[in-house]
C-alpha cells in the first residue's frame, strides 16, 4: 500500500511517501495509525494528535473508523484551512 504524508505530518516523519506491506491485523485507518506509531519516534510525533489528522483513501476523505478494503493509497494530512 502506498502511504502519502503532507505538511507537518511529512516534516515529522521525514518523508513524503512510502510503500508498505501492512500486517493482517490492520484493517482500518485507526489501526493503520496505531501500527505507524509503533514504527518509531518520528511516527509517534507525527500522530501524537491523531484526532486532528485527516485521512484519505484513494483520494476520498474518510473518517478514522473506515475500513481499508483493498485501498491502494492512503494519505495523511493536517486540517486544511482556507479563506
Amino acid at each position: 500500500m502506498k502511504l502519502l504524508y503532507f505538511a507537518w505530518v511529512r516534516e515529522k516523519i521525514g518523508k513524503s511517501e512510502e510503500t508498505v506491506e501492512l500486517p493482517a491485523s490492520v484493517s482500518t485507518i485507526e489501526e493503520l495509525i496505531t501500527w505507524l506509531e509503533s514504527r518509531g519516534p518520528e511516527f509517534q510525533a507525527a500522530f501524537e494528535n491523531k484526532d486532528t489528522i485527516n485521512a484519505a483513501i484513494d483520494q476520498a476523505h474518510v473518517p478514522h473508523q473506515t475500513a481499508l478494503n483493498g485501498a491502494s493509497e492512503v494519505a495523511f494530512f493536517p486540517p486544511v484551512t482556507g479563506g
